[in-house]
């Protein structure tokens, strides 16, 4: 037997073969394990000696191993779609169809009824549930990391705080473990039951909050447009800027320019501010909000229809 003969096939599979795809007898696929030549991950799954033995490698490994109808799942999955995970965490496979007394070292095999939002899609060339199926079965097995996720899937555009809400009210008619954590994650990127565009209008709400700035309307509708935050009884409006939404999208960029031109030929004032004056440096971003609040507050405020 020649490892070249299975190159194509591992390397689309993070360096795994599994016994289907060699080709091999049985016996001739315990020999080459025996030898050394395979190095076997779980049964019927292998992988080729010299490849890296990574948290890829071996959730593609589970999956392989249980078969056909198996998804990474939980934080397998929430791993896949680019939620920080540790490197440590077990395997999270689930399928309808897991036969029981199976058992894998290192993974964690999920038996379930429920086919709600069980796409079978995939990441990194390994079958997984969608994001929104991750995120509710992450709150079962992990509640603390739920609301990075959720940070993740809004900041990277993966999910709206809308589509997860829709999911929270699918998931909890069946009473699902994970609803809870999930639903306390979006509250955290829920400001006046309103749902929050991306993660800066938090930041910035906490901002607010933590520095005792005079109270914020949340996505009022002014001249037509939706704005991020207008500071109540003055006429300022406060502008949260994430890089890669306003600043790499041209026409998201122009869109803004226009935007701020209307509403200051209206009589308001908009300041805008970049993730890093809202994060890193929240102290500085508060004084210049108070001193935009004192240099305008004696000015009415338009009419705000």
């Amino acid at each position: 037997m020649r490892l070249s003969t299975f190159d194509d096939w591992a390397r689309a599979h993070h360096g795994l073969i599994s016994l289907d795809a060699s080709g091999l007898s049985r016996a001739a696929w315990y020999r080459a394990i025996e030898a050394g030549t395979l190095i076997q991950v779980h049964p019927h799954v292998a992988r080729l000696p010299g490849t890296a033995d990574t948290p890829e490698q071996r959730i593609a490994a589970a999956v392989l191993s249980v078969g056909d109808s198996a998804l990474a799942s939980h934080r397998s999955a929430a791993r896949l779609w680019g939620v920080s995970r540790p490197d440590h965490d077990p395997v999270d496979v689930i399928t309808p169809g897991v036969h029981r007394g199976l058992r894998l070292d290192g993974v964690v095999l999920h038996r379930t009824a429920d086919r709600d939002h069980l796409n079978r899609l995939r990441r990194f060339n390994i079958p997984c549930t969608s994001i929104l199926r991750t995120l509710v079965d992450l709150g079962a097995v992990d509640p603390g990391g739920v609301v990075g996720a959720v940070g993740h899937s809004i900041a990277t555009g993966l999910a709206g705080l809308g589509a997860i809400e829709h999911t929270l009210q699918v998931h909890a008619r069946q009473g699902r473990a994970g609803v809870a954590a999930l639903r306390a994650a979006t509250d955290e990127f829920s400001i006046d039951a309103k749902p929050a565009d991306s993660i800066l209008e938090p930041a910035m709400k906490r901002l607010i909050d933590r520095f005792g700035l005079p109270p914020v309307e949340f996505h009022p509708t002014i001249e037509g447009w939706t704005v991020d935050f207008r500071v109540i009884g003055t006429p300022v409006i406060l502008e949260c800027d994430g890089w890669t939404y306003h600043g790499l999208v041209r026409s998201n960029f122009e869109r803004d320019r226009r935007k701020d031109t209307e509403l200051i030929a209206a009589g308001w004032i908009v300041i805008r501010f970049s993730y890093r004056s809202i994060v890193v440096t929240p102290g500085h971003t508060a004084e210049r909000i108070r001193r935009a609040i004192r240099r305008w507050s004696e000015i009415p405020a338009p009419d705000a229809a």
